[in-house]
């Protein structure tokens, strides 16, 4: 009986988690396309997309927390089967995520210099980034509508959707891609600003795409607009309380990835490049570890919300040598791997010799990443204990992190990869908190109501 449970678990976690893992590979693959098309333009031309995408990842991170905001009381709600209360939250989310998309789209309008300044201090790399920004801007709102849409799905343990509209991105974005980056079929070739195009029309695409699928495929939701529009004032009172926390955690941690990207940004092109190489390469590679995460959050709170606390219990114990296999096989994949997918690269000796070098410091970080933000994030964060990942991440962030690197960087004038591996290096410290936190057990929190009747 013992032996059918485990089973049970891990092929629950596994066909919730494969299409997740899925759907992020398939993104990531968008991203790793843009990357070699943008790196065959010259490393200028890379830094100048990777400087313009930070306020993207900026913008992700925001609407990242509300996503996760919204699927810890959604799939908490779903075990209770209280299917208003998850339209409520739903429209909830969506009205902030889509407020979140036009204030970074009027930040770009009226100061994308200013901004971008921030993230690097060479004229050229900023004139390129420009370049991108004045496009990528107006896919930000369409963005935002998209990523909650799938949240929303999610907290109903629908999770293929999210797989199949990647696929269909990936290859419309590749397409067009190749159409005006380098003008075929007639087009003008546009460089980054011919990347930028194509990634606008393939987010303008998706969201038509998701309200078809929610109109007419899918059965759970039964979404209406005016479902959407509507406001339950105590639902929007523990979206912010348990919400604010997580969406707060996302932020700062968006923050985080900024501010290492302008001490990044500082080390020159060539540093700026490769780290942009080396991040895009380890995304596709830790899919596994991001789905088994989600997949996790939804398999813990699912089960906190219908009471069966003894199961999570069980669950948690089995969930964390399943995060470290996971997090050795991907680390061992990506140190054997990486030279042969730098050959795909056409850019200098000198940005594929660093570029390895982050990817080497990546695959032992990637086992800690596996471990304790799975942990952390899957099951703390998922079964009710939504401060502790907050203050956890500032302690490591602030006190750690940028400090240990801008001494690193600065004061010592290390070179990019003993910065990078400082900037890197909470991913292993943070492993100690979370044995520690995740097998006491005090996270289990029940945070559901069970009346949410509109105030």
């Amino acid at each position: 009986m013992h032996s059918l449970q485990k089973n049970g678990l891990y092929r629950k976690i596994l066909i919730l988690a494969a299409p997740i893992a899925l759907q992020n590979i398939i993104t990531m693959a968008v991203g790793f396309a843009d990357n070699i098309m943008v790196g065959s333009l010259g490393e200028l031309a890379l830094s100048g997309v990777y400087v313009a995408n930070q306020l993207q990842n900026l913008l992700h991170s925001l609407v990242l927390g509300l996503s996760t905001a919204l699927t810890i009381l959604g799939v908490q709600y779903w075990g209770k089967r209280d299917m208003p209360s998850i339209k409520n939250l739903i429209g909830i989310a969506l009205k902030f995520s889509i407020s979140a998309g036009l204030f970074f789209l009027l930040a770009t309008l009226f100061f994308p210099a200013q901004i971008l300044s921030l993230f690097s201090n060479d004229p050229e790399v900023i004139n390129e980034a420009l370049k991108y920004i004045k496009i990528i801007r107006y896919s930000y709102v369409f963005f935002c509508i998209t990523q909650i849409l799938i949240a929303s799905l999610r907290c109903v343990e629908t999770v293929k959707v999210g797989m199949y509209l990647s696929i269909i991105t990936f290859f419309v974005n590749v397409f067009l891609n190749w159409v005006f980056i380098f003008g075929n079929l007639g087009a003008p070739a546009l460089g980054v600003q011919g990347a930028a195009l194509a990634t606008l029309m393939a987010r303008i695409m998706e969201v038509p795409l998701m309200i078809l699928y929610i109109k007419i495929v899918d059965d759970k939701l039964n979404l209406h607009f005016k479902e959407l529009i509507k406001t339950n004032y105590i639902l929007l009172k523990d979206f912010f309380k348990y919400g604010f926390p997580v969406m707060l955690g996302d932020i700062f941690w968006g923050i985080n990835l900024a501010v290492q990207s302008a001490i990044i940004g500082r080390l020159g092109p060539i540093a700026l490049a490769s780290v942009s190489i080396a991040n895009t390469v380890f995304s596709i590679i830790s899919v596994g570890i991001y789905g088994t995460a989600g997949a996790t959050s939804v398999v813990i709170g699912q089960t906190v919300g219908a009471g069966e606390y003894e199961k999570v219990k069980e669950y948690t114990k089995k969930l964390q040598f399943l995060f470290l296999i996971i997090g050795v096989f991907s680390g061992v994949f990506l140190y054997l791997t990486k030279d042969y997918i730098l050959i795909l690269y056409k850019v200098s000796d000198e940005v594929i010799t660093m570029s390895s070098k982050l990817m080497a410091v990546l695959s032992i970080t990637m086992i800690g990443t596996s471990y304790q933000m799975s942990s952390l994030t899957g099951i703390v964060r998922a079964g009710g204990d939504i401060y502790f990942v907050l203050i956890n991440d500032l302690i490591f962030v602030w006190l750690v992190v940028i400090p240990s690197a801008l001494i690193a960087a600065f004061v010592f004038h290390a070179s990019p990869v003993i910065v990078f591996a400082c900037l890197k290096s909470d991913q292993i410290l943070k492993c100690a908190v979370a044995v520690v936190k995740v097998n006491r057990f005090k996270w289990i929190k029940n945070l559901t109501r069970d009346s949410t009747s509109t105030v």
